[in-house]
């Protein structure tokens, strides 16, 4: 077993490797796979054919823009004028019932309320 402070080994490059990639550093390699390597086809595989230089296929795609219709939601508009907003108002028996049958009368008058619209006046129940 080696024991832990001797020096590694100093570096130098293998033979094999210096020879193989000495044409790599002078210019005359020309791409494709790395000297050595043959890259092999799996089983089955055809090569689509590629189309002469110069020719290209031509497409055309129409595209039809489609209207959009934009419609905006008030929450609480008036579904009459359609310009309102819709405020809430207390009937006088639901102020009645609070005051006569307190804890309980709350509830009946929240539920007796109306919602009037300022701007025509509709009454919605």
């Amino acid at each position: 077993m080696a024991d832990y402070r001797d020096k590694p080994p100093a570096y130098s490059p293998s033979p094999v490797f210096q020879q193989e990639y000495s044409n790599v550093s002078q210019g005359s390699y020309q791409g494709g796979a790395p000297p050595g390597y043959q890259a092999a086809a799996p089983p089955g595989y055809q090569p689509v054919p590629s189309p002469p230089p110069g020719s290209y296929t031509h497409t055309t795609v129409t595209v039809q823009p489609v209207p959009q219709t934009t419609r905006v939601v008030v929450v609480g508009g008036c579904p009459a004028c359609r310009v309102g907003v819709l405020e809430d108002d207390f009937t006088c028996l639901g102020v009645c019932c609070a005051i006569i049958f307190f804890p309980i009368g709350i509830l009946c008058c929240l539920a007796m309320r109306q919602r009037r619209c300022p701007n025509c006046g509709a009454v919605f129940g």
